[in-house]
């Protein structure tokens, strides 16, 4: 007997459907060869419809079809009919969710190091950026460095100073990889057993990382973003807000991209009473904070001397209240009351809820459940600019960061300054500080481009248990950037000792806290050329 009862369409149904879905006979299938705004206006008004998806297909979205072309292009089918439906949903009934329903794979490409972190805000989004680590920024683009001019500083008196510093930045990265490579292979021979690719390629990524803290935060990346309809929506809310002209700019160019694939979805960005007051509303709030702030914290105010991380809020009782987590969907009480118990457990029974829950992880990828959302830490943190680049792209948490700038110091890797390197590496960071001090002023948002990633920029984290997991693990894995792996331990040492909350750190197997390989990277690669 089957489980499942089998929709029947005659011949001439077949043949329209096959094109657009992954079967015919089954109760899970896949939506192919179909623009974004049919798949969500299907989606929308399948959920208020008696009709499986598709026979409403048939009978609501097919409409004009073509079946004559080619079966490989993607279908207009339907959208006269789904743009009407978004546009009664949408300014009808206020239906948000229905632009959770269509998504869009978007390359934004020569994006400043500055703009990818306004691009990669968004919690429900996802994102690939171009390493520093793997791809070096010694090749030109299009005759020049891979650096962002912004026309109107570009237009200026300080404009030709501005791409004069920037070159001799990238000039200084340009010539040092090569000396830092050499260095590296005086200093770590070839193993027996290593490839020469794979050697190579961990000796290219050790130079690079080394050096990448030359590069102006104007250096350029590529971003790949995929997101919802509604994420773009309201990323480009923030974007069109930002006092960055970069970003204003750039949301223009999004949007024109993103209305050749999911119009609907984005008809309210810029219509007057809707995404333009609503972006009003957010630039108008930031400038509040900014007056408010300069005249709560005059900038005579020296910042006190602090560490590298700082934990500077938790709960004193959250293993308690995680064993608490932990018990509650597995008994039939309130959660005042398991609390209650587990508070006269002893520590053998609240460690043992522990072990049962955590279970036998045998790699990082296995994950205890969400009871670990119950205890939250906020850290502060003050790290290099590049390490915060990584460090930001874990959106679950909560991240806010302050303005970037030379006001905090600089790091310098070590094995600079052992390959002779250190004064021309410390020159450059001169260059960068007395760029931005022009800039500071007339171009108070623009100056940032100026500051190289090894200047230190202050920002929070405020995660919980089940995020730190994640990220800690992740980040202090050997091949991971010292200065990102530093940071990480820092935390997770915070978690166990200062927080005092020794049961979650143990949970956290899989931190790494031996220190730096001589080839961070190498022990990846060789993993890397055994699968192939």
């Amino acid at each position: 007997m089957k489980t499942y009862v089998e929709e029947e369409f005659s011949a001439d149904e077949a043949d329209v459907l096959r094109r657009y879905f992954t079967n015919l006979d089954q109760p899970v299938f896949a939506l192919v060869n179909l623009p974004e705004v049919v798949k969500g206006a299907l989606f929308a008004r399948y959920s208020r419809s008696p009709l499986s998806l598709r026979r409403l297909f048939l009978k609501e979205f097919v409409g004009d079809l073509d079946i004559t072309g080619d079966e490989t292009i993607d279908a207009t089918v339907g959208l006269r009919r789904a743009e009407e439906l978004y546009d009664r949903v949408f300014f009808q009934y206020g239906d948000d969710s229905v632009a959770q329903l269509g998504g869009v794979h978007l390359a934004c490409e020569q994006a400043s190091n500055l703009l990818t972190k306004i691009l990669e805000w968004g919690r429900l989004m996802s994102y690939l950026e171009q390493s520093t680590r793997y791809i070096a920024y010694d090749e030109r683009l299009g005759g020049r460095y891979r650096y962002f001019r912004d026309p109107e500083l570009l237009a200026s008196p300080l404009g030709a100073r501005y791409v004069g510093d920037m070159d001799r930045l990238f000039d200084a990265y340009s010539t040092m990889i090569p000396t830092m490579a050499d260095f590296f292979r005086q200093h770590i021979p070839q193993s027996a057993g290593d490839a020469d690719f794979v050697y190579r390629t961990a000796i290219q990524a050790k130079a690079l990382d080394s050096v990448r803290g030359i590069l102006p935060a104007s250096a350029l990346s590529n971003v790949g973003i995929y997101g919802s309809g509604q994420a773009y929506e309201a990323l480009l809310l923030r974007m069109r807000s930002h006092p960055l002209p970069e970003a204003r700019d750039y949301a223009d160019l999004m949007l024109s991209e993103l209305r050749k694939v999911i119009p609907s979805f984005l008809k309210r960005v810029d219509l007057e009473d809707r995404g333009v007051v609503t972006s009003q509303y957010l630039s108008d709030n930031r400038e509040a904070m900014d007056d408010l702030a300069e005249h709560l914290f005059p900038t005579d105010i020296a910042p006190a001397p602090a560490p590298v991380v700082e934990l500077v809020d938790f709960d004193p009782d959250a293993e308690v209240k995680l064993v608490a987590s932990m018990l509650y969907s597995h008994v039939s009480l309130p959660e005042t009351q398991i609390e209650q118990r587990v508070r006269a457990m002893s520590t053998d029974d609240r460690l043992a809820v522990l072990r049962a829950y955590t279970g036998e992880r045998k790699n990082r990828r296995h994950r205890p459940g969400r009871a670990l959302e119950r205890p939250a830490y906020r850290f502060d943190i003050l790290s290099d600019y590049g390490a915060f680049r990584d460090l930001q792209r874990h959106r679950m948490l909560t991240v806010e960061w302050q303005k970037l700038s030379p006001s905090h110091g600089f790091t310098m890797p070590p094995e600079v300054v052992a390959a002779g390197l250190g004064d021309q590496f410390e020159a450059q960071m001169e260059r960068s500080a007395d760029l931005y001090a022009l800039l500071e002023g007339p171009y108070p948002e623009q100056a940032s481009y100026a500051v190289s990633l090894a200047y230190k920029i202050r920002y929070m984290m405020h995660t919980n248990a089940r995020e730190a997991m994640h990220m800690l693990e992740l980040r202090t894995t050997p091949q991971g950037h010292p200065a990102y792996r530093e940071v990480a331990q820092e935390m997770h040492r915070l978690i166990g000792e200062r927080a005092g909350h020794t049961a979650i750190a143990a949970m956290m197997t899989f931190v790494n806290h031996e220190p730096e390989p001589e080839l961070g990277r190498l022990e990846a690669e060789r993993r890397s050329a055994t699968k192939n």
